[in-house]
């Protein structure tokens, strides 16, 4: 039995509120139960420096943790002078998630950044901002097409989705909170497309190796979660 009572294959409650921010040009709130990711989108008519005269743009994206997304209040990574290593890691899978999805030659050469701000934790935050920030990123296109900049269909090519999946009291299950996640034999994250391809996945034995046929079970739930989020994104923008 899982705490939150939920069946094995059954995700946690997901939504999205486009146009939260009054100042991007594309914005998000995502909601995975009690994971809380504000994914705002920002166009600069610039690419980075290796970028200049290529005709490719660029998708980059940043995150962070407010001080009481969880239960007890973190430092500022500001007031320290640097990000940490998870940070500079969830932000790297963010943006290479992201622009799986774009032709970088179609967006000219500019620089759209994603920022995935965790206003709330209860696992799963990663996850949640690259589904989110998908949302922002779609929105931000919008806009730009409405300004006879780009066409949104030339840009995007996909959807992307992401999800956690894992091994709880040694059943596969979807979506960790994190009573699950901080107790899993096994975490892992999967990254996919519309089309159902394969973006990236990470997975890691928390205690003994999982088998062959585990991750295929992990990644069958990742599979139908995924394709779900997807229809709640073409739904959402609809």
């Amino acid at each position: 039995m899982r705490p939150s009572g939920r069946q094995t294959n059954q995700m946690r409650k997901v939504s999205f509120e486009r146009n939260f921010s009054k100042h991007a040009e594309g914005s998000c709130l995502v909601k995975f139960g009690d994971t809380h990711v504000l994914c705002t989108a920002s166009l600069e008519e610039k690419t980075p420096p290796w970028l200049r005269n290529s005709g490719k743009g660029w998708v980059t994206a940043e995150y962070g943790m407010l001080p009481r997304a969880t239960g007890e209040r973190m430092k500022r990574e500001a007031a320290a002078g640097k990000q940490g290593g998870r940070t500079q890691e969830i932000q790297r899978l963010i943006g290479r998630s992201l622009r799986a999805v774009i032709d970088l030659e179609a967006l000219g050469e500019r620089q759209i950044t994603v920022d995935c701000d965790v206003i709330q934790a209860d696992g799963g935050t990663r996850t949640a901002s690259i589904t989110g920030g998908w949302v922002a990123l779609y929105d931000c296109l919008k806009w730009m097409e409405a300004r006879s900049m780009i066409k949104v269909e030339k840009v995007l090519r996909d959807h992307v989705a992401a999800i956690s999946c894992g091994i709880f009291a040694t059943q596969p299950v979807i979506d960790l909170d994190y009573l699950e996640d901080s107790a899993a034999e096994t975490d892992a994250n999967f990254v996919m497309t519309g089309a159902g391809g394969i973006v990236e996945v990470q997975g890691t034995a928390e205690g003994a190796p999982f088998s062959q046929d585990e991750f295929l079970k992990l990644l069958a739930l990742a599979q139908a979660g995924t394709q779900e989020l997807v229809a709640m994104q073409k739904q959402a923008i609809a």
